[in-house]
């Protein structure tokens, strides 16, 4: 086969979490781009007419479109049953979708931190659960998570972000030990400083940003384009022998 070939995605149906915007919208439309149809989720996903809709639709590709509060589990497992039902084959699972809520540990609350956890962590695990058996049957799939540099490092006034990020670092590799046997491809992409919602606190603190931008190699932030490629690799042929990867998009923080 050759190479550029490996890399197609023609025929696929990805459902991608958290795709409405920043990274998420990003990684949809660089699926759909290869050739995926998309299943939208988000947790106020329009039903129709959204941007994200609009940009698969002009590259010729399906689009659905799903609301769902990942914080919620009697939602998240309504949701699971209605795209399940719709969708009988899902080849590709980007679990994207996130949250971030900053306080410092002595003020992070009860509150704060199921919350972090129930969207970051556990929804993932069970969404994964759900639509993973049914790849695993097949023989074939794809799941990518989205992991974080606080996967690697602590992270300040974000411990329930960073709890979230860890765990699914030990998922995701949970999750390739047992199913790599089966033909399903189970990685994550570790996102660095990105130019997205929940990094716009960070660039508004000037001494923070100035810290920050001064140890990227790089020398900038991140942009959701720059998941482009990564994210169309690991859902391809091309990525065949990897599992239990963390890949990292960082601009070489983690390096330094």
């Amino acid at each position: 086969m050759n190479v550029l070939n490996q890399f197609k995605l023609d025929g696929k149906v990805a459902l991608v979490t958290g795709c409405k915007r920043g990274i998420g919208m990003a990684m949809a439309i660089a699926l759909a781009e290869a050739g995926a149809n998309i299943i939208g989720v988000s947790a106020s996903l329009e039903t129709s007419g959204s941007e994200i809709e609009k940009a698969v639709l002009k590259l010729g590709r399906t689009f659905k479109a799903y609301s769902c509060d990942f914080s919620n589990r009697n939602a998240l497992n309504t949701f699971i049953t209605e795209v399940k039902k719709d969708f009988p084959i899902i080849d590709i699972l980007v679990n994207n979708a996130g949250t971030i809520k900053r306080a410092p540990a002595s003020q992070h609350t009860d509150a704060i931190w199921d919350e972090v956890i129930e969207v970051n962590q556990t929804a993932p695990f069970i969404l994964t659960r759900e639509i993973g058996k049914d790849m695993v049957k097949r023989g074939t799939g794809k799941i990518v998570f989205t992991a974080s540099l606080l996967t690697f490092q602590g992270g300040i006034t974000v411990p329930g972000y960073a709890a979230s990020k860890g765990a699914i670092g030990q998922i995701t590799k949970a999750f390739a030990n047992e199913w790599a046997k089966s033909g399903v491809h189970v990685n994550a992409i570790a996102p660095g400083y990105i130019s997205t919602d929940n990094t716009q606190a960070l660039r508004k603190d000037s001494i923070r940003s100035e810290a920050i931008l001064t140890r990227i190699p790089a020398a900038r932030w991140g942009n959701p384009e720059d998941f482009a490629g990564p994210i169309v690799f690991l859902c391809s042929e091309a990525s065949k022998y990897m599992h239990g990867s963390i890949l990292l998009i960082d601009g070489g923080w983690m390096a330094r």
